[in-house]
């Protein structure tokens, strides 16, 4: 990440690791309570499943009003000081303290969910303080579409290594350190060192990347109405969301299927391995196939293909005797179209951030990501909550490692249709937003080069 001219065009190898390994940090923080914070107080902490999910959901519903203030902060630091940088530091210093006290409560029941809810908004705002910032510095290190691609083909890479390594180790954590509150308590204190470690890298090495805001940014308020022009990037943005909500929806429901339908948490680890794993091997093979063929039009395909494998879930793990293989070699088809979800949409996000820019004459990249990591939040937010919303619904009850209880047919029937047929019908619901998209790119400033659904930019 040099400065000048040089971080206009082409980028050399280290300066790309050492911004993407923040990516590392960044997707252990957003898979872990995804994965992990919803089991961990209906079946630890006694917490009831509706209480719950309003823990989960209610703290991103802050972050929702918070990203955007960050990213308008943001802007005005790099006017004023030409970096981003000590936004990113501070959120890379308090995140991990925040992210291990999520998972200490020495509570249980109502008292447990007050605590976890004050300390995931100290985390949700950590993560944005260094998340903002952090999705705006690819605009800035180069002006080049196939740059910033390759940019997030590399981040992405990274994303997908810390969620590999979140999804894997965390659960496997709280099983090697006996699981209920000791095991959870292990598991927060070796991720939180593994934020720290991840995060620092891209916040010390910002400071060589120059922030470019054009002229005086506008306030929050005006950034927004500003905003509301840019058609193609709500469109995108709207696309996402839905997407994201169906992650996490699965996510959400995944120790529960391990538990409930697959014989037991420890396969918990299992699962996300498959489903992630494969995401790893993908990502680059997805930006080939979006320089030949068109980053929308891959796009479009993957969101059908993870419709349709997480559709097949229903059969493949419902019926009489488990068919975990199945269950299992879905997953992984999963992951593949999940790498495309991952990169593709965030590829395609510094294009509209540009094109706005000749509409205004402002390059907003801090007001912009602000929206988008919003959004980003507001979704994945979205699954766990309506998820436990559907298990309370369907009766399942909580308990704490101590006094497990038996659940029936009904409750069962709600975990599964999250881990399955809900987020299938959230990515399906999502196509015609990305056809809005590409129709509205398409009335792009012509200063602005971008893909079309047949082909990459020159």
């Amino acid at each position: 990440m040099s400065g000048g001219e040089a971080g206009r065009g082409e980028i050399g190898r280290r300066e790309l690791a050492r911004y993407a390994v923040g990516s590392v940090g960044t997707g252990i923080h957003s898979t872990v309570p995804g994965l992990l914070l919803l089991y961990f107080m209906t079946d630890a902490l006694g917490v009831p499943a509706g209480v719950a999910g309003l823990v989960v959901a209610l703290p991103k519903a802050w972050d929702a009003l918070f990203n955007p203030t960050v990213g308008a902060a943001s802007d005005r630091e790099a006017l004023r000081t030409g970096r981003r940088s000590r936004i990113l530091l501070a959120g890379a210093l308090a995140l991990p303290v925040a992210f291990a006290a999520m998972f200490l409560s020495p509570l249980t029941g109502s008292g447990a969910a007050a605590w976890v809810a004050v300390t995931f908004v100290l985390a949700s705002s950590a993560f944005a303080l260094f998340q903002v910032p952090y999705v705006a510095l690819p605009a800035e290190m180069s002006d080049r579409p196939g740059v910033r691609t390759r940019i997030t083909v590399w981040r992405i890479v990274c994303l997908t290594v810390g969620i590999l390594v979140a999804g894997g180790l965390a659960p496997a954590l709280v099983s090697l350190a006996g699981e209920g509150r000791r095991g959870y308590a292990v598991m927060a204190a070796v991720v939180a060192v593994l934020l720290l470690a991840t995060l620092l890298v891209p916040a010390l090495d910002s400071r060589r990347v120059p922030a470019r805001p054009g002229p005086e940014p506008l306030g929050l308020r005006a950034a927004l109405r500003t905003a509301r022009g840019n058609r193609a990037f709500f469109a995108l943005l709207g696309a996402f969301v839905l997407q994201a909500a169906a992650v996490a929806i699965m996510l959400a429901a995944a120790p529960y299927t391990a538990t409930y339908w697959l014989g037991g948490y420890g396969l918990t680890s299992v699962l996300f391995v498959c489903l992630v794993a494969p995401s790893a091997v993908a990502v680059p093979l997805w930006g080939r196939a979006a320089a030949r063929w068109g980053r929308l039009r891959c796009l479009g395909a993957a969101t059908a293909l993870f419709a349709a494998a997480s559709a097949a879930l229903w059969p493949a793990a419902g019926t009489g005797a488990v068919h975990v293989g199945a269950v299992l070699a879905l997953c992984a088809l999963l992951g593949v179209a999940y790498a495309a979800l991952q990169v593709l949409p965030l590829s395609l996000l510094p294009d509209t951030v540009h094109a706005d820019a000749a509409r205004t004459g402002r390059l907003q990249s801090g007001a912009f990501t602000g929206l988008w990591t919003a959004g980003e939040t507001a979704g994945m937010a979205a699954g766990p909550g309506l998820f436990s919303l559907a298990l309370a619904a369907a009766g399942f009850a909580s308990s704490t490692t101590d006094h497990p209880v038996a659940q029936t047919s009904a409750a069962l029937d709600g975990v599964l249709l999250g881990f399955s047929l809900v987020p299938a019908l959230l990515m399906l619901a999502s196509l015609p937003a990305l056809r809005a998209y590409g129709r509205r790119r398409a009335a792009a400033p012509a200063a602005v080069v971008v893909d079309s659904l047949a082909g990459e930019p020159s």
